[in-house]
């Protein structure tokens, strides 16, 4: 089936046509029918399968051809996406997909001014994509009324409740209508998940796109067992090797995406960080750069990369293992997007090996391991520092600028 067969807007049409898709993927094909349908749906599926179009596209013909009026009158649909950059890339999709359609879309997070979002609200929009803290301050304060609202989408559901929202999502249904459409994504399904999703839902359509194997095809996924503390010089010899891919590296924490950032920086290696204590601007701008190969190695953390899409990533090095199967899937299915080929290798110390398994266990199989003589790895290590002294005084220097970066954010928030 084409996108052309599907009984939308000619509008819709012709936007979707501009963005060269031709025919639906698995989770579009299934979703949009129920969702046009008025059917409540709660849809399994990973990140990077289409699934924001999935429920972008029913709900921008849905809310066109019932606006009668060229000025909204009230939020008509509720998009409620976990962070700031998820909600920045649905309003993206949505902007895209609404050209010359009656719709209008908004999207509000924190960590910018309330007034303009305020302004904007008040000349009214349909569709608005929110996080649940902006979204609950500008309802306290009487500068938002989802009274209106006939469709609300939960995207990444799974990782609402991974950063403790399940009581903002319970408390967001006083505000609204007792009869609406309800939209529940996950990329991932458990009893909590379930739980929650049969509470909001009503007779839903459950859709699961979960293929045999959860790491796509086009994707080569390796693990190399390395050392913690040689990891940088491996991190440092693949970044030398390849120096023009876009290149994502996971850690398990903020403190230390700020080291291997500096330790790279030792080696006059360019690369940025993102992660939970940048300000929305300092983020926004680091996504720029990195979207726009301004820089090509982004150093991240797995809350603030969760569902982030970003076209051609080349390569996913997870630095430090994930803690579980499903952040695995997520991290590596940041590269080989659509049906481009990606690359993905992980570092495994002595210390991850446990999760190795647990990891391996879950997904079903092995993950290929490369393997690295004796005399490779020492070479590697030899070949790469320039002064241990320097390293040490490096590790020193990072724990004293982020004491120095804590004492600043306290001031901040004061």
């Amino acid at each position: 089936m084409k996108f052309t067969d599907y009984y939308i807007v000619d509008e819709l049409k012709g936007n979707i046509d501009k963005q060269g898709f031709k025919r639906p993927t698995d989770i579009q094909f299934k979703s949009i029918p129920a969702i046009l349908n008025g059917e409540d749906v709660l849809a399994i599926a990973q990140t990077g399968t289409g699934k924001t179009a999935a429920f972008a596209i029913p709900i921008i013909h849905i809310l066109h051809s019932r606006k009668m009026l060229k000025r909204p009158d009230g939020v008509k649909c509720l998009v409620m996406a976990p962070t700031h950059e998820l909600a920045l890339q649905i309003e993206t999709v949505f902007k895209t997909l609404c050209k010359k359609t009656r719709v209008t879309t908004f999207c509000i997070h924190g960590g910018v001014d309330q007034e303009p979002q305020k302004e904007t609200l008040e000349k009214g929009v349909d569709v608005l994509i929110a996080t649940p803290g902006r979204m609950f301050d500008l309802v306290s304060q009487g500068s938002l009324d989802l009274k209106r609202v006939e469709i609300l989408v939960l995207d990444e559901a799974d990782h609402m409740l991974d950063l403790g929202f399940i009581k903002d999502i319970k408390d967001l249904m006083r505000h609204l209508p007792k009869m609406r459409q309800t939209l529940f994504f996950s990329a991932t399904i458990n009893e909590k998940i379930k739980k929650l999703a049969y509470s909001l839902v009503k007779n839903a359509i459950r859709i699961q796109i979960s293929p045999k194997d959860p790491v796509a095809k086009n994707i080569e996924h390796a693990v190399a067992f390395i050392e913690m503390d040689d990891k940088r010089f491996f991190l440092k010899h693949l970044l030398t090797e390849q120096p023009d891919k876009k290149t994502l590296v996971f850690v398990r924490t903020k403190v230390r995406a700020e080291r291997v950032k500096k330790a790279m920086a030792s080696f006059d290696i360019a690369a940025e960080t993102l992660h939970g204590d940048k300000e929305q601007k300092e983020r926004e701008a680091v996504m720029a750069a990195f979207r726009g190969n301004n820089i090509k190695v982004l150093i991240a953390t797995d809350i603030s990369a969760r569902g982030i899409d970003i076209d051609n990533v080349e390569y996913v090095i997870n630095y430090d293992l994930p803690e579980s199967s499903e952040h695995y899937v997520h991290r590596v299915g940041r590269t080989g997007r659509g049906d481009r080929k990606g690359q993905a290798i992980s570092f495994c110390s002595t210390e991850e090996k446990e999760l190795l398994k647990m990891i391996e266990d879950n997904l079903g199989k092995p993950i290929h391991r490369i393997e690295i003589t004796k005399r490779d790895y020492e070479f590697t290590k030899t070949e790469t520092i320039k002064k241990e002294d320097d390293w040490e005084a490096l590790m020193k220097q990072a724990e004293v600028d982020n004491e120095a970066w804590e004492k600043k954010k306290k001031k901040r928030r004061k």
